[in-house]
């Protein structure tokens, strides 16, 4: 999942600059229908739907993933194929996104479910 251009720039600025910013206190996962942008765009909406709060794994080899299964209950009908990383539960701030390794499309009601590990965050 590539950085968003504003969180790429807030870690060149605090990195090579020594300029801090207000790092998030909370992570959350999205479900995307279509790519994210810049802004987060084309968010799964309806049925149950919510971003779920996720943690991440100590970083090894530039890369972390999530320690346990994320849900997301009571999904509508559509094909997710992208997902996100925001600073809060509704609104916020989108610092991350990228594409499923596969699509998934989805009935009324269907829970999707990664395991643990399966959300790979990786700096190349």
């Amino acid at each position: 999942m590539p950085f968003t251009v504003a969180t790429a720039n807030k870690v060149l600025n605090k990195l090579l600059r020594n300029q801090d910013f207000e790092h998030p206190s909370q992570i959350y996962v999205s479900l995307h229908t279509g790519d994210p942008g810049e802004d987060g765009a084309n968010e799964v909406t309806g049925g149950g739907y919510k971003r779920q709060l996720v943690t991440f794994s100590a970083p090894s080899n530039k890369q972390t993933s999530n320690p346990s299964d994320i849900e997301f209950d009571n999904m509508p009908a559509c094909t997710i194929t992208h997902m996100g990383l925001w600073d809060a539960e509704t609104e916020g701030n989108f610092w991350w996104g990228g594409q499923l390794v596969a699509s998934k499309q989805l009935d009324a009601g269907d829970t999707v479910r990664f395991k643990a590990g399966d959300l790979d965050v990786i700096l190349e």
